[in-house]
């Protein structure tokens, strides 16, 4: 089964996350390149829990490139990365969402900051039914879910999308975030697209008012309650759900089509929206047969300048390699990489970043 396969991958990222936590690989490793002027220090970054398996993986393989650099990372959330970004106590700051306007005001304006995307993240919808293998949903039965309108499995409204499928009539048991999330941010953003109601009532955001269900903090927080909630739905994403072994419904797509969140359909996604920009960046909802709805860019935000050269030169060329050779990995973990067109507007931001007062990439 696919499931199976990803299991050695991730166990050993698991492993390397260990690692990274703690600043990078020991002296008794294997030697790593020295010789690029890549800067050095251990750089402290804070946010999205959406990429993290991806920066995990990400980071260590360049801490073993680049015994010099290494980084700690803590998914905190999107709402998290943004505050600690803003307060400057960490040199990258991580979310699902670029900043607004009013974020990047209270961060010292337009000038002081940039902001990237990194990677293609999907976020697939979890249940727990042990007895129904095939679940399909679409957006409005599934706003409505979270609505609290719907409320038993065997719902008529569920019932006419599962012909054939014996469905419980057990309580719905709804699981969202608990903090503020980029994932969540996706997930309301699809909802108010395809549901007036759920537009008027809750909107989009990374913290809305849920109308119903349990909070959970982080993908693994939603994911480890669906799993241990008979009878549940969350929205989790895909690397947490398939490292997880999560069962994870078909969701009906802006052309009509039931599609699983898989790669292929963020990566369709992605390819549907031209002029990517952090004002220009939602790809929920997206109108073509292989597109997965419920799909988003994950980003970065880095300062315009860092008064230590070192430092600076390693903030700039981490993030200049894992949008480019550092894209190579994602899809064992379940992320799509980026497009080119999209890597290039990461490439031409980071080169206004100076370090000292120096422009880092000419």
């Amino acid at each position: 089964m696919r499931i199976q396969r990803r299991l050695p991958i991730l166990l050993w990222v698991a492993a390397a996350l260990a690692l990274v936590a703690c600043g990078g690989v020991s002296s008794g490793t294997t030697s790593p390149t020295p010789a690029a002027d890549v800067g050095s220090g251990q750089l402290q970054g804070a946010g999205a829990t959406f990429p993290e398996p991806f920066y995990t993986r990400a980071f260590y393989a360049y801490n073993q490139k680049y015994g010099q650099v290494s980084v700690n990372y803590q998914a905190i959330g999107s709402g998290g990365g943004i505050q600690q970004f803003t307060k400057g106590t960490v040199d990258f700051g991580a979310s699902d969402v670029p900043m607004t306007a009013t974020e990047i005001a209270a961060a010292g304006g337009d000038s002081t900051l940039v902001q990237l995307p990194t990677i293609i993240g999907v976020a697939a919808i979890a249940y727990n039914m042990p007895s129904v293998s095939k679940l399909q949903l679409d957006g409005t039965t599934l706003a409505n879910i979270f609505l609290g309108t719907v409320k038993k499995w065997n719902d008529p409204a569920i019932q006419s999308l599962n012909s054939g499928v014996n469905l419980p009539g057990t309580d719905i048991t709804v699981v969202h975030r608990s903090d503020g999330s980029g994932t969540s941010f996706a997930f309301t953003d699809y909802l108010s697209k395809v549901s007036p109601d759920w537009q008027t009532k809750v909107g989009k955001g990374k913290s809305v008012s849920w109308p119903v269900g349990v909070g959970a903090s982080g993908n693994q927080g939603v994911g480890q309650q669906v799993k241990t909630t008979e009878g549940s739905i969350g929205y989790v994403e895909l690397a947490y759900v398939i490292q997880s072994q999560l069962q994870y419904a078909s969701v009906k797509n802006q052309a009509g089509k039931y599609v699983l969140a898989s790669l292929e359909g963020a990566t369709a996604a992605a390819a549907s929206l031209t002029g990517v920009s952090p004002t220009n960046f939602s790809i929920t909802n997206a109108a073509c047969d292989a597109c997965y709805p419920i799909t988003g860019f994950s980003w970065v935000m880095l300062y315009t300048s860092y008064s230590d050269e070192a430092k600076g030169k390693a903030v700039v060329n981490l993030f200049k390699w894992l949008v480019t050779d550092g894209q190579n990995d994602s899809k064992d973990l379940e992320y799509a990489p980026l497009p080119t067109a999209v890597q290039q507007l990461a490439l031409t931001n980071l080169k206004t970043i100076k370090a000292n007062g120096k422009t880092v990439l000419s």
